[in-house]
């Protein structure tokens, strides 16, 4: 997305939250202040005076740090190496190893984080990798922390967590720019809020003069700035549409046929340690099954497990009328598995392609996209163009490049693609992970509407409203066990948190 006109005034210590819907800039602007990108126009003052930063690295030595919602670790290194990767304390010419453990773990304890500096970044979890990059950033002394949807990845717990480190930064004098889309807890940490659409600044308002209703309007532009202010609510039903919290089916067991039945699944985590422990579960066509845990107890490596991308060790179950053990991505798809994976760049896209060449992957040989051994060109822009306009990708147009796209709106089409196929088991992993209400909303409908359809949906998500807003069943992970199954009459927020957290049932 372009900037057009846009401003914004950052106040030293302060949490300054920026909001705006996919594309609406948000990014973009926090990339100039970064130095990652250049304006064609206008001015950027520190302390009154004209800055050009001309890369990252002018920005990190005037105390400006950015935590990018994608991560820039290198996975085969180690947390401290990352930490000082480019700053590395040495003895004698080489790496003091020692040292920069020693470093990275004081910076860890003194602002809260909890990270074995000498643990391979690849075998930790998402949450705990963007831990590395919040310690980075202020490792190397930033004063200005721009976070770009940080707690998108983190439990509930760790965003606690987060919020209270944000805080604290602040209390130092520090000052925190916070890129988010969840309305209600930008409200519950930040000072000021800045709303941002089609790339430019539509308001400034303090947090404690405003709503999530009236913030939700402003984004998507059915308000005013005196709205805002005033915290006058948008119209009924309005709100409901925009934050996703649609009511859910009152809730009955499904009566389709079993899609997925298995029984006492054994897989191994990337670090070679057991990651599912006896997991046995069963899907029916027409019902969301929602998967509950805190990151890191074996949610990964179950979806990867039911869509072949994962080593079945032990247990067995059908999947489709075929059996798990022996599964790969090429036989789950073509079983009729759909696949919305946590890391999209890793697992989904190639970002370098197009998008309607994106849209392609995996049915590149089959109509529309193809026609006999050619490529059907027209065919796959037609197809193309009728999803961006249905799922509102921005910008709509199928020839640019996917990495063009902001992260939200790459996640948009890796939803429609996988939709679009028409599965007969949606596996979905984080699906509204960096998209903005509205969005998120749509993505929901899109969830129900292919259980209507008939599909059998797993969905394994951190937000826990998200599990309870769209379940029919739900399955508690913890340490790579179930350690509870509830049907939706019997959903309950309190009793799903302790077992998330491995405790007994309450029957008190």
């Amino acid at each position: 997305m372009s900037l057009e006109d846009a401003s914004l005034d950052i106040v030293p210590g302060e949490l300054l939250a920026v909001v705006g819907e996919n594309g609406a800039g948000k990014s973009s602007l926090m990339n100039v202040l970064y130095g990652l990108y250049h304006p064609d126009a206008g001015t950027f003052l520190m302390d009154g005076k004209p800055v050009r930063l001309k890369s990252p690295r002018d920005a990190i030595a005037r105390g400006i740090g950015m935590v990018h919602q994608h991560f820039m670790l290198v996975p085969t290194l180690t947390v401290a190496e990352n930490v000082v990767l480019g700053r590395e304390p040495t003895r004698r010419g080489l790496l003091d190893l020692d040292r920069a453990c020693d470093e990275v773990a004081a910076t860890a304890k003194r602002f809260g984080f909890q990270l074995d500096p000498r643990a391979r970044v690849d075998t930790l979890t998402v949450g705990s990798q963007q831990k590395v990059e919040i310690v980075k950033a202020l490792h190397r002394g930033a004063q200005v922390l721009i976070l770009d949807e940080p707690t998108a990845v983190l439990t509930p717990q760790e965003s606690d967590e987060l919020a209270q480190v944000m805080r604290g930064l602040v209390q130092q004098g520090r000052t925190v720019v916070l890129i988010s889309h969840k309305l209600k807890e930008v409200l519950g940490v930040a000072d000021r809020v800045a709303v941002m659409r089609r790339g430019r600044t539509v308001a400034e308002v303090r947090a404690s003069e405003t709503t999530v209703s009236a913030l939700a309007s402003l984004m998507v532009g059915e308000g005013s700035r005196g709205a805002a202010l005033t915290g006058v609510p948008v119209t009924s039903g309005a709100d409901t549409a925009l934050t996703g919290a649609v009511a859910p089916d009152a809730g009955t067991v499904s009566t389709g046929p079993i899609v997925l039945d298995a029984k006492d699944l054994r897989a191994k985590g990337d670090n070679g340690r057991p990651a599912l422990q006896g997991v046995s579960l069963t899907v029916h066509a027409g019902e969301i099954v929602g998967i509950a845990g805190v990151d890191g107890n074996g949610q990964r490596e179950l979806a990867e497990v039911l869509t072949g991308l994962r080593v079945l060790e032990g247990g067995a179950g059908t999947l489709l009328g075929g059996p798990l053990a022996g599964l790969t991505p090429a036989k789950a798809k073509a079983r009729g598995v759909g696949h919305v994976p946590e890391d999209r760049l890793a697992r989904a896209v190639v970002k370098a392609m197009t998008v309607e060449e994106n849209v392609a992957l995996g049915r590149h040989r089959q109509p529309p996209f193809a026609r006999g051994p050619w490529v059907d060109f027209k065919g796959r822009r037609e197809r193309t163009n009728q999803l961006l306009a249905t799922y509102d990708v921005r910008p709509p147009d199928p020839t640019v490049a996917l990495q063009a796209l902001s992260g939200g709106n790459q996640q948009k089409v890796v939803v429609a693609r996988e939709l679009d196929a028409d599965p007969k088991l949606l596996v979905v992993v984080q699906p509204t992970r960096g998209l903005d209400i509205g969005a998120v909303a749509q993505v929901h409908a899109r969830l129900r509407e292919a259980k209507a359809r008939g599909a059998g949906v797993v969905m394994v998500s951190l937000d826990l409203e998200e599990v309870l807003a769209l379940s029919d069943r739900v399955y508690v992970l913890y340490e790579g066990r179930v350690t509870g199954h509830f049907p939706r009459k019997d959903l309950d927020e309190r009793e799903l948190g302790r077992r998330m957290l491995g405790a007994e049932p309450d029957h008190g």
